[in-house]
């Protein structure tokens, strides 16, 4: 017994194709974080000073900036999957379920702008 409709068969896509995927991306975005979560633990507790223009001017660099930005949208991204899974696994209504991933995929997408906006408006010196 196949469970694999003909068109699936013919274009490759079989029950576990989306699902590995899903999987090896979010472990890849895991270990990212873990990389990424330590150089900023290590780099805000090398700080001298946490006072508001000391962060700003520590943000600003162009080393943090490009690291914070990978931060922040490899964050926005693996959160995005998570919250995908949860939903696929727990909402079981079809409406419900299309309407919470969209609600999720907009939510994502918008809180990765601001945080790219944030940095890139601080990085260029908007705020001081």
């Amino acid at each position: 017994m196949n469970l694999v409709t003909p068109l699936n068969r013919v274009l490759g896509l079989g029950s576990a194709k989306g699902g590995v995927e899903h999987w090896w991306v979010q472990r890849l975005t895991a270990g990212a974080l873990a990389l990424l979560g330590l150089w900023l633990a290590f780099a805000l507790a090398g700080l001298d000073d946490y006072s508001y223009a000391a962060v700003v001017e520590w943000i600003a660099r162009p080393g943090t900036s490009v690291l914070l930005i990978l931060t922040s949208l490899t964050l926005a991204y693996h959160s995005w999957l998570g919250i995908q899974v949860v939903i696929e696994d727990y909402v079981h209504g079809g409406a419900a379920k299309i309407t919470l991933l969209t609600l999720s995929t907009f939510a994502h997408v918008a809180i990765g702008i601001v945080a790219l906006f944030s940095i890139l408006r601080i990085s260029f010196g908007a705020v001081s």
